[in-house]
């Protein structure tokens, strides 16, 4: 196909549910002006799927709704949903919904013999006239062909109706049940929709969970996947199962775990920004203390954060944590930490699912805590909750939101594999083991991995203390790691032994200066009397020096009297003449 030709292919436009993750999954919402069938089970939530098609319509894209029952009154439906918000009546008043029930007898169809959906082509052109609807629902087109067996004809009349819809430009919903061999009782229906969307409600070791899945979908690519979707007070919410592409922006940004010695740990500045945390350790080794000092730096810094508790209540963290001096309910008074604690058989998988993604939408935080994931293994298996948890992450690394889970470690197979599965999916991975040693239960703190960023290889003592967490070095004794009061006995025997050492050199240092000082004093005793001795010598050496100077001049004399010259003492004489 050329590129001009290519121009003039019109690609279908479609028209958004307001349905919370059903747009994404569809990538659109629903085809405009035509036809979507929706079928399901008794309870799996039809009727409320397409009511909510029609109020988001009406409340939030503008587009006015008719909504045509044939089970149920309107002053029913509108009870019904009421306690998800919804207004019908507000709504009717303004002219932005119309609902109409309709009801259909049985047995007069069977009297007549005749059937045909003229009357209801009229009332329904009627109600979409009157308010200029854009959308349409009909719940459920099982009750419109109660009474017809004939094949042939409910064919025919089921593809009136629907060229029907398509004739009046309007993107309608047709609920239908589930059929024991076919997604719907006629089998019909799903041939000639544009659209078909089946929902599934499942109860599963007592625990009941809902899906979604794309059955089909003309002219459109969509998830083939099966979707779990959640009902809860603010309607439906679907949740995508995970992004196909690898693709995912990160962040060099750091953020700081809350504990100054483990940052150290971590090249200086703790963990990259979006990334994925994981603290396992046995009961009570602190991972919960270790996931509140992470969310109370994080609040300190005037981030958000969302602590899902599913082992105890918040008032229990609250309470145990003010010990290490980590005031909690300061952040909570805030705005800035919010918990959502349930227990772990509440929902199923899915379901827990559905609600982190849904209240994590709700309250944009930064920092989330999961404490502890090992929980859910209760609702679901190792597999299971692998794969809930990757699609977690995927879903937080795309927000660019940091995540810390907390898991318990025990000696068991299933937990040694909880481990190895939950932390192969992680960015940083710290474990806490106990240490016993002497009759004493210690703590020791190892990263096991961080990527992307330098990390000790070294184990530290984890302390708890009155004003929060902190890293200690271990000693390497000469039987082990040491910790607790032996690293104390050990380092005092070794100061001790420091004393003791230091003290005999200080003996030995004062020995050697008062033999110093000794040597000294002889030394100057030797040359005092070497001094005295040399003086005596040179007293000697004058007066002999004296004595020959005298002799010599004797001698000098005696020589001038036997010549006959006069001598004199005086040395002022001169020579006779």
């Amino acid at each position: 196909m050329t590129n001009q030709n290519q121009k003039h292919v019109k690609t279908l436009v479609k028209t958004p549910t307001g349905i919370l993750g059903l747009d994404e999954v569809t990538l659109g919402g629903l085809p405009q002006g035509r036809p979507t069938l929706i079928c399901g089970g008794a309870g799996c939530g039809k009727t409320l799927f397409s009511l909510e098609f029609i109020v988001r319509g009406a409340q939030e894209f503008g587009e006015p709704g008719v909504f045509i029952a044939f089970e149920e009154k309107a002053e029913e439906l509108a009870t019904n949903v009421a306690s998800l918000g919804f207004d019908l009546y507000e709504l009717q008043e303004q002219k932005k919904i119309k609902i109409d029930y309709i009801h259909i007898d049985k047995s007069e169809i069977e009297e007549t013999g005749e059937y045909d959906l003229e009357g209801l082509f009229i009332r329904l052109g009627y109600a979409i006239d009157s308010i200029g609807a854009k959308r349409v629902v009909l719940d459920t087109i099982e009750n419109l062909f109660a009474g017809l067996s004939n094949q042939a004809i409910l064919r025919a009349e089921l593809r009136r109706l629907f060229q029907f819809l398509k004739d009046k430009g309007v993107t309608a919903i047709i609920t239908g049940e589930r059929g024991e061999s076919s997604l719907t009782r006629q089998g019909l229906e799903e041939y000639v929709s544009d659209c078909v969307i089946l929902l599934d409600h499942r109860i599963i070791n007592q625990i009941s969970t809902r899906r979604l899945r794309i059955v089909k979908y003309r002219g459109s690519v969509h998830g083939t996947n099966e979707y779990p979707f959640l009902i809860d007070e603010e309607g439906i919410s679907v949740l995508p199962v995970t992004s196909l592409q690898l693709d995912k922006e990160v962040s060099t940004e750091r953020v700081p775990s809350g504990i100054p010695a483990l940052d150290t740990m971590l090249s200086g500045d703790g963990f990259y920004r979006g990334s994925s945390i994981l603290t396992s350790g046995t009961a009570g080794t602190g991972k919960t203390s270790i996931a509140a000092s992470f969310i109370n730096a994080a609040c300190e810094r005037n981030e958000r954060c969302l602590y899902f508790a599913f082992e105890e209540s918040p008032q229990q963290i609250v309470r145990n944590m003010r010990s290490i001096g980590i005031d909690l309910q300061r952040h909570i008074d805030s705005g800035s930490l919010q918990f959502q604690a349930s227990r772990p058989t509440l929902y199923g998988l899915e379901m827990h699912l559905v609600a982190i993604h849904k209240a994590i939408r709700k309250f944009k935080p930064t920092i989330v805590v999961l404490d502890p994931i090992t929980n859910l293994i209760t609702v679901g298996t190792m597999s299971e909750v692998k794969s809930m948890l990757v699609r977690l992450i995927d879903f937080l690394q795309v927000e660019q939101i940091t995540v810390m889970f907390t898991a318990l470690a025990l000696n068991t197979i299933t937990n040694e594999q909880t481990d190895e599965g939950i932390s192969s999916l992680v960015d940083a991975w710290i474990q806490i083991k106990d240490i016993e040693l002497n009759g004493e239960r210690n703590r020791g703190l190892y990263v096991m991995k961080s990527r992307g960023m330098e990390h000790s290889n070294q184990v530290r003592e984890f302390v708890f203390t009155k004003t929060g967490l902190d890293l200690i070095d271990v000693y390497i004794g000469p039987e082990g790691v040491l910790t607790g009061s032996a690293r104390a006995t050990q380092i005092m025997l070794e100061e001790t032994g420091e004393l003791i050492h230091s003290q005999a050199l200080n003996r030995k240092d004062r020995e050697l200066d008062r033999r110093r000082k000794m040597l000294e004093g002889k030394i100057d005793g030797l040359r005092t009397e070497f001094e005295s001795t040399e003086e005596e010598l040179n007293k000697v050496y004058i007066e002999e020096q004296i004595k020959k100077e005298r002799i010599q001049e004797a001698r000098r004399n005696m020589e001038d009297i036997r010549k006959g010259n006069p001598t004199s003492n005086n040395p002022d004489n001169k020579e006779s003449k």
